[in-house]
């Protein structure tokens, strides 16, 4: 007897579903009116006085004239009401969410949300009550909350994978997730494509020298609130995925670009405090670089990396003709850079030469009693209970400044027509030696050693299964990034006037320092260029204005970790390969037949 299977009748498309249990009961023209009204409102809340004194920093008590933290919630306010509009289809407003609205819009409003209840509890806080708070920063508080209230109530843009996509919760959580891929939009031309990698370029200039100029701590934490939650909302809507594609297109452009940026921007500042800071930053940057050679492409992890930045300064601050060096000599500037570059290549190899052989936990136990070594040694080195070479404890002083081809970088001197102070030179002389060590990374990643490189790194086993030379590519990365470090000790040494043991502990409060050193890699992203230099820049700039929570940094930097490798553990740069290996791509998934179920394909 032959029974007949029966098709099942497909479900009308109009047929009214069940409510979800979770879901937010509004409809989405409703809960899109009430975000779209809270934006607009939190946009005008900025231009009231939140307070009636003048003790909170930023001078919140004007009407009519946004400052300090107001600022902020008007430009939070100002981009969440733009994805709003987007989703309703305004043309001059669609390109903005290419890979969705909804989500975008409520990372946004979060974002605006976190900066102006900050700026209400600050107040509170600081001047001792609720009462300190004027109505319009109660107004701003209530229309922020509405905004984020109204964007929960809009569908997801797309339900993630092993989800319904619905509910608060889910909506919540997988906003902060990358977006689906989409269908591509309108090519542009070439022009446009040029134009789009001008503004990001320049915007990212102004978002850096903003961060970098922050006056006050408060302004500081809200920058980093509305920053963070900001470039997750721009990375939901789609826009970094088409910024990325034109971008690759346009490679050596963007490259050039990003470096004239970096040229312009102690031309923005006004005090050469901030060109100090951005020294600091570029000199951390370009040593997380140099480590990112052994780590990120090589997988090597060195726990004494520091160590080889320490023999870079101590060799250049030897040469320098210091009243304080044991030996009466002054070379010229590219003479001890080449004496800073050769010592850590030499003490690279040597070190690098009987601890390679070993692998794993056994290598960072070993490289990171190389660096308590080394700088233990620099203490005995005093004359007393070893020969006299680097004056013990109290290091080298009196390191005299740089002079290159007759200009001297520790006087202040008038470039295109503005007057530049010391840091700004040092800075731009440190911009010079990060692109060529940016250089040296892409050439070498690029390069048949820099796949042998990433072969050893996956699997060393394989890797010499395949014929690689493991001991002799992994003695070259090691060697490489000694140099990389040592060529920026000789700008260091010179920088801070003096050389110390204390600079290069594995953990000091202020990098760079090995434990710092190895966070920008991760936390940047490994085995990418940009990676390193975000991560130094954020780890640098955080200790750096948030003086007032200084018995807490370790702490808050913990906790940034663990939320880091708990939600984006490929770092916040990553390339494709550690995107497939640290996310569910869906790429073993069966594809799904029109007539038949998933359990039947």
């Amino acid at each position: 007897m032959t029974t007949t299977t029966q098709p099942t009748p497909a479900p009308e498309k109009d047929a009214p579903t069940a409510p979800t249990p979770g879901t937010v009961p509004l409809p989405e023209g409703t809960a899109r009116l009430i975000a779209t009204a809270g934006a607009a409102a939190t946009s005008a809340s900025a231009f009231l006085a939140w307070t009636w004194t003048q003790a909170f920093p930023g001078d919140l008590t004007v009407y009519g004239y946004p400052g300090g933290l107001q600022v902020l919630t008007l430009v939070g306010s100002l981009l969440t009401l733009a994805f709003l509009l987007s989703g309703y289809g305004i043309k001059g407003l669609r390109w903005l969410t290419p890979g969705g609205t909804h989500s975008p819009a409520l990372l946004a409003a979060l974002g605006t949300l976190g900066v102006t209840w900050y700026a209400a509890a600050a107040i509170t806080a600081q001047l001792g009550g609720l009462v300190n708070l004027e109505p319009g920063g109660l107004f701003a508080a209530a229309a922020s909350l509405i905004t984020v209230v109204g964007t929960l109530g809009l569908p997801a843009d797309t339900p993630r994978r092993g989800t319904s996509g619905t509910g608060v919760g889910s909506r919540f959580l997988h906003s902060f997730k990358a977006p689906e891929p989409h269908a591509p939009t309108r090519a542009l031309r070439p022009w446009q494509e040029l134009l789009c990698i001008s503004v990001a370029v320049a915007t990212g200039l102004w978002v850096f020298s903003y961060g970098i100029g922050t006056s006050y701590g408060e302004l500081f934490i809200g920058f980093l609130i509305l920053a963070g939650t900001t470039i997750a909302s721009i990375s939901r809507a789609g826009l970094n995925q088409r910024l990325g594609m034109i971008t690759a297109k346009h490679r050596n452009i963007t490259v050039s670009s990003a470096f004239i940026a970096a040229f312009l921007f102690p031309f923005t500042q006004a005090s050469d405090a901030n060109a100090a800071l951005g020294t600091y930053i570029l000199i951390f940057a370009t040593v997380a670089l140099g480590l990112n050679v052994v780590v990120g492409l090589a997988g090597l992890l060195d726990l004494g990396y520091v160590a080889f930045l320490g023999v870079g300064a101590y060799a250049a601050a030897i040469v320098s003709g210091s009243p304080y060096s044991p030996f009466d000599v002054h070379f010229p500037f590219w003479a001890a850079v080449l004496t800073g570059i050769t010592a850590s290549l030499v003490f690279g190899v040597l070190i690098g030469a009987p601890t390679l052989r070993l692998r794993g936990d056994y290598l960072a136990i070993v490289t990171l009693g190389f660096g308590e070594i080394f700088r233990i040694a620099m203490q005995n080195l005093d004359g007393t209970s070893g020969p006299d070479i680097t004056n013990g404890p109290n290091g080298i002083p009196d390191i005299p400044e740089l002079v290159v081809f007759g200009y001297n970088l520790g006087e202040e001197h008038s470039l295109l027509g503005f007057e530049i102070g010391r840091f700004a030179n040092y800075y731009l002389l440190m911009l010079l030696f990060t692109a060529i060590v940016v250089l040296v990374f892409k050439r070498s990643d690029e390069s048949r050693i820099g796949r042998a490189w990433v072969a050893i790194r996956e699997d060393e086993t394989a890797a010499q299964a395949m014929g690689i030379n493991t001991f002799r590519l992994k003695l070259m990365a090691f060697a490489l990034g000694a140099a990389l470090a040592g060529m920026a000790g000789t700008v260091q040494a010179h920088v801070t006037y003096t050389v110390t043991p204390t600079q290069y502990k594995f953990v000091e409060a202020v990098p760079p320092n090995s434990a710092f050193l190895l966070a920008a890699v991760i936390l940047g992203g490994m085995g990418t260029v940009s990676g390193p230099l975000i991560g130094a820049a954020l780890l640098y700039l955080i200790p750096e204005k948030l003086e007032f929570m200084a018995e807490y940094q370790l702490l808050l930097f913990g906790i940034a970790l663990i939320l880091l490798m708990r939600f984006r553990p490929e770092g916040l740069i990553a390339d494709r390969r550690k995107k497939l290996e640290f996310h569910d791509t869906g790429q073993l998934d069966v594809p799904e037949h029109p007539g038949l179920s998933k359990t039947e394909a």
